[in-house]
């Protein structure tokens, strides 16, 4: 036996830095994982949020015709309802997963780089480049707390635009439910790289079209002056309206639909792979759902 011969060498220690959370694998490469889930109190918050904007939205179709009612008085009641249900989501998003200070700072740093894309556009034809980061954030961040982003975006890109009106809860919600459904699509181990891209280019497409048909109606009820053939006629069946506005969307609103659901798609492809990356590395060194206790330690 040789004395000199080296024995097994020590397992070098890994430092913290190399500390991965007890119960969590290492991420691989390439693997995407999702930095907020969508809980059973975040998704009846979300339920609750979206039939108050549903009904918001639709009830001038069902209205009566002696009903007088218009947007421009119940907005207001519509913005006091709506901000505490918004919490309530938040509430809810942090009673299921535990999110901490990282994830209210990187809600706020992405709903105010929202609202400084969005004046970018200046109202160009519609162009609005605020939307693909959206469909991004909400597919890396989830639809509880995407919903969450799209609202306050929306929120802060009006107080910066001077664009308060009593149109603004409505695109609040509407860029909500633009957000969540990035969320919603199938998971991100499911689909990667280029694939990955074209379904967000896709759904971004089909989303900003849907944008503009669902906030034509918040106010194409109570627009004056228009062709018998395309305004709205109050107490009339909901099959005649209906299609009196699809005829009003085809012939004023698609010159603006399709140049944000093309700017969408163009901005997706060419800079959704950098974002994306961005976004999932930002995320997994913030651990929103890492547990506390790392190996190595005692529990």
């Amino acid at each position: 036996m040789n004395p000199a011969a080296p024995g097994p060498s020590p397992a070098p220690d890994p430092g913290p830095a190399h500390q991965q959370p007890v119960g969590q694998a290492p991420a691989a490469a390439g693997r995407q994982v999702r930095a907020v889930r969508l809980g059973p109190r975040s998704a009846l918050a979300l339920v609750l949020v979206s039939a108050t904007g549903l009904a918001a939205f639709g009830w001038p179709l069902l209205a009566d015709s002696a009903s007088g009612l218009a947007h421009s008085t119940d907005a207001p009641w519509l913005f006091a309802l709506l901000l505490p249900l918004l919490l309530g989501v938040v509430v809810a998003t942090i009673a299921d997963t535990g999110l901490d200070a990282k994830a209210v700072a990187m809600l706020g740093v992405l709903a105010a780089a929202g609202a400084a894309l969005r004046p970018l556009g200046a109202g160009t034809a519609g162009l609005q480049p605020m939307f693909f980061l959206m469909v991004l954030s909400g597919r890396v961040l989830g639809p509880g707390f995407g919903f969450v982003l799209g609202a306050v975006a929306m929120f802060a890109s009006a107080l910066l635009t001077g664009g308060v009106g009593p149109w603004m809860p409505f695109q609040m919600l509407c860029l909500g439910w633009f957000t969540m459904g990035a969320g919603l699509l199938p998971a991100p181990h499911r689909l990667r790289g280029r694939g990955e891209l074209l379904m967000l280019a896709g759904y971004g497409a089909i989303a900003s079209l849907l944008y503009g048909l669902l906030m034509n109606l918040q106010g194409w009820p109570y627009i004056a002056g228009l062709s018998t053939g395309i305004s709205f006629v109050p107490g009339d069946p909901l099959a005649e309206n209906l299609g009196r506005y699809l005829t009003y969307v085809l012939t004023t609103s698609l010159g603006w639909d399709i140049p944000r659901a093309l700017l969408t798609v163009v901005l997706t492809l060419t800079l959704g792979g950098t974002v994306l990356r961005a976004l999932r590395r930002a995320t997994r060194r913030a651990a929103f759902d890492a547990p506390a206790r790392f190996t190595g330690t005692t529990s």
